[in-house]
């Protein structure tokens, strides 16, 4: 599974940091509006809500009023949906941006101005240049109703009565890919062929939870969107709603008081482990970078600065969503609770606090920070992911968003019974399984609210016996004597150490007079010395401690340590991994997790390979920056991950096989399931195909053998390209002849690393100096193919004669080959697709 994390600015703004007058208007004199209207004519008989934005109500036409005497004056624009439709289009997904109203002519402008450009130092003439050189954004127009003054009415109707989150492009294009989509334009697996759109008729203010207060003013829209398929078969979206030809959500969108300047932004580093927070200074000194650093963070003081540990002038307090179910919503509390321990260790007391949202208040509500708890229908898998909604001029956190999909626990669950094997005809089920799920639930609401804490991954924790819960964590487990699976250790309780030294540096409150840069300079070091290191999401998989979902200290003792777990399970799967009267098509279910259970450390263990150890130096700092990874590791890893694709790695158990029947009508296979070529039965080949295809793609990488060939060009000793690729030809194709079923896994693999080789030998984004070597491979393998076919017995003979066929259709127009593709995993891991962290 590949993460991915998304930096996101809303589809009205990019985050920013510090003061300026960035896209400010001059205000126009005269009056606005119709000559002859007055707000008392205007507003006869309407209701009125008074607050930080006065609206009026007419209930006769649904229309919302709003008083504006704020001109010029800058507020955040909050947007999210308030309800989804459960499939990735779901509630707290949100954007955010500074806004203003501005007279110009006889309108008024609703204007964001542009915050990724300034001029902080600069006087008057600096501003207007750098005002003037980048462009803002009109997000809407109104003809005011009335104006009494420096008073404007609008018609805020329109405005709020449309698709603010763009959810009929998502809708139309079949975008549930997650919660970006709707920032980002259309998401990945389309499900809906025809379009929706926006039906004004079926869609009014939704005055329930249109709300105003004094620092914020609350609207809400039920909108509907109309067209879609014309029924629930080809094309999809029959889950979207009861009708699929009308599809109704809440769209919820606030103005909010921006807070005050007395928010101190603190410096940016990338060792420390938080996101970055930038903006470009023109106004900065020649010897200074225009690109200003800082970090995205709560605010957070010491009522005594001075003391070692102090209470907090305000607190951190994180709400939980009510909806979650009990034992859920206990976990959830108490894992996220654990940041507490490192604000402690920040200096602080009872800092940081986690409760149940109290009953009636709004979760969308600015002034909450929320972990939401978001029930979805099918697929996508589950998935999770923090915000943080930021003041655009500073880098202040003002809201924390979680939202945890409702299935989450039920993907650790499902390895627990595969593990354990629990069901026994007429003896008590375990709880074991219960405690694993809800001890994953802990940790992920940590790492959740981590996110919106400020805080990256930092995926090499994992080494440092799990130093983080901002790593992603494989459940840990191991067999004990009797041959039993022991899981009562699964996952970590409480904060991770590296966490403590990274709140510490991004949230200490330092006393009067503290030169707080050299201050945060000294913490670091201390981070150094005691040995932490923050690799965040790195692409290219190179570093070989910097992985997802493993565990431990040394990736290949790992894998033979899950190789010998996952055998010792495979041997004795059996019924009772299925619930009493299940069918017995469904052990394919638990079956998947079992069978993949080393997937996500093969990752971690070809990284050695071609690898690079590296930190994220700083001058002066101590730090090794980079260096290759010593080719005995490299050696031991390539040997532990040939193993995992051997026939005897692959094979599953006879009876087990015999015990899955085809599918029973109302159990229809999943993504969840393997893909097969058997049609309605169940294709173990195929399901080593699912598993080996991963370690032979890793091997052959493109960007892999590009590291090997230049790392042996500059150190002799390393393997170099040619030497793995050697190795993994002898493993397969050149192995000695397999029989039976083991012949017929020898054959799935022998074509997975033809298929990969000839890949990246056609490949034109691969180094120039990788498809040479790669073809001087695959010339290696026809003559050798040639001379084997002669002799070799009818099933070997048949997979090298289909082996010549592909080589000589790659050679005939190698810019034209494209093998089919292998067989995909199933989704599968621990918590389910990849989680999606990201700031507004």
């Amino acid at each position: 599974m590949k993460h991915f994390t998304l930096l996101l600015a809303g589809f009205l703004a990019v985050p920013t940091v510090g003061f300026s007058q960035g896209g400010k208007l001059p205000a126009k004199a005269g009056a606005v509006g119709q000559p002859g209207n007055s707000f008392a004519s205007a507003t006869k008989g309407l209701q009125r809500f008074d607050g930080y934005f006065p609206f009026y109500y007419d209930s006769k036409t649904g229309k919302i009023l709003l008083e504006v005497s704020r001109l010029n004056e800058e507020f955040l624009y909050f947007g999210s949906l308030s309800s989804g439709v459960g499939n990735g289009i779901e509630r707290g997904q949100s954007n955010s941006a500074i806004a203003k109203f501005v007279r110009v002519g006889g309108k008024v402008m609703l204007i964001e101005p542009n915050y990724d450009y300034r001029a902080t130092r600069g006087n008057a003439d600096e501003l207007r240049a750098v005002d003037n050189a980048f462009a803002k954004s009109v997000i809407w127009g109104f003809v005011p109703v009335a104006n009494e003054g420096s008073k404007v009415l609008l018609d805020l109707t329109p405005f709020l009565v449309r698709d603010s989150q763009k959810t009929g492009d998502r809708l139309s294009s079949g975008g549930f890919s997650g919660p970006g989509a709707s920032l980002l334009g259309p998401g990945a697996g389309a499900r809906v062929a025809a379009p929706y759109k926006f039906d004004e008729s079926r869609s009014a203010v939704y005055l329930e939870n249109t709300r105003n207060f004094p620092k914020n003013t609350e609207f809400e829209a039920m909108i509907t969107f109309t067209g879609g398929p014309s029924s629930g078969g080809e094309g999809g979206g029959s889950d979207l709603a009861p009708d699929p030809n009308a599809v109704t959500l809440q769209m919820h969108q606030a103005f909010i008081e921006l807070p005050d300047n007395q928010f101190r932004p603190r410096k940016f580093d990338p060792r420390a482990g938080f996101y970055q927070f930038s903006f470009v200074d023109f106004s900065a000194p020649i010897n200074q970078p225009l690109t200003q650093r800082f970090i995205p963070r709560h605010r957070l003081e010491k009522q005594d600065p001075a003391a070692a540990r102090s209470e907090a002038v305000k607190p951190i307090v994180y709400y939980v969503d009510r909806g979650a179910p009990a034992d859920i919503k206990k976990s959830l509390i108490e894992g996220g609770a654990w940041w507490n321990q490192a604000f402690e260790a920040a200096g602080y007391t009872n800092a940081f606090q986690v409760k149940e949202l109290p009953e009636g208040a709004d979760p969308l509500d600015i002034r909450y920070n929320v972990v939401n708890w978001i029930n979805r229908s099918g697929s996508p898998r589950a998935y999770s992911y923090g915000a943080s909604y930021i003041d655009p001029r500073t880098g202040e956190i003002l809201k924390g968003i979680i939202s945890l999909g409702a299935d989450r626990h039920r993907q650790d669950y499902l390895i627990a019974e595969g593990l354990l094997q629990p069901y026994e005809d007429g003896k008590p089920v375990s709880d074991q399984m219960e405690q694993l799920a809800l001890a994953r639930i802990r940790q992920l609401s940590a790492h959740e609210i981590g996110h919106t804490l400020g805080l990256y991954h930092n995926f090499v924790a994992s080494t440092k016996e799990r130093a983080s819960v901002m790593d992603y964590p494989f459940p840990r487990f191991s067999l004990l004597p009797d041959g039993r699976v022991d899981v009562s250790d699964a996952y970590a309780t409480g904060i991770g150490a590296w966490d403590k030294r990274a709140i510490t540096w991004g949230y200490a409150d330092f006393p009067k007079g503290t030169d707080e840069n050299a201050a945060l300079d000294n913490l670091m070091k201390e981070t150094l010395q005691q040995g932490f290191r923050f690799i965040p999401d790195i692409g290219g998989y190179a570093h070989p401690d910097a992985n997802q979902w493993d565990d431990g200290t040394e990736p290949v003792a790992q894998l033979t340590k899950l190789m010998a777990v996952r055998r010792r399970v495979l041997d004795g799967f059996s019924e009772k991994a299925i619930r009493a009267n299940a069918p017995l098509a469904t052990l394919e279910e638990v079956l998947v997790p079992i069978y993949l259970l080393h997937r996500y450390q093969v990752e971690a263990v070809a990284k050695s390979i071609g690898g690079q150890y590296f930190t994220h130096a700083v001058k002066n700092d101590g730090q090794v920056p980079t260096q290759m990874v010593p080719p005995a590791a490299q050696q031991q890893a390539l040997a532990a991950l040939l193993a995992t694709i051997s026939p005897a790695a692959l094979q599953l158990p006879e009876a087990l096989i015999a015990k899955i029947p085809p599918r029973p009508s109302g159990y229809p296979g999943s993504i969840e399931t393997f893909a097969g070529y058997t049609g309605p039965t169940f294709d173990p080949l195929a399901a080593a195909e699912a598993a080996a295809g991963p370690t032979v793609a890793a091997l052959l990488n493109p960007e892999r053998a590009a590291r090997l060939i230049e790392y042996q060009a500059r150190d002799s000793q390393q393997p170099g390209f040619g030497s793995v690729a050697e190795q993994l030809l002898e493993r397969t194709w050149r192995a000695k002849p397999a029989q039976g079923y083991a012949a017929a896994l020898q054959t799935v693999v022998n074509n997975l690393t033809l298929k990969y080789l000839l890949q990246l030998a056609a490949d034109n984004r691969a180094a120039a100096s990788v498809r040479g070597q790669a073809l001087l491979q695959v010339d290696g393998l026809h003559d050798w193919m040639q001379s084997a076919a002669k002799r070799a017995q009818p099933v070997q003979k048949a997979n090298l004669l289909f082996g010549l066929s592909e080589i000589n259709r790659f050679k005939a127009d190698p810019s034209k080959f494209s093998p089919p593709p292998a067989v995909n995993m199933p989704p599968g891991a621990p918590i389910g697709i990849p989680e999606i962290d990201f700031f507004h």
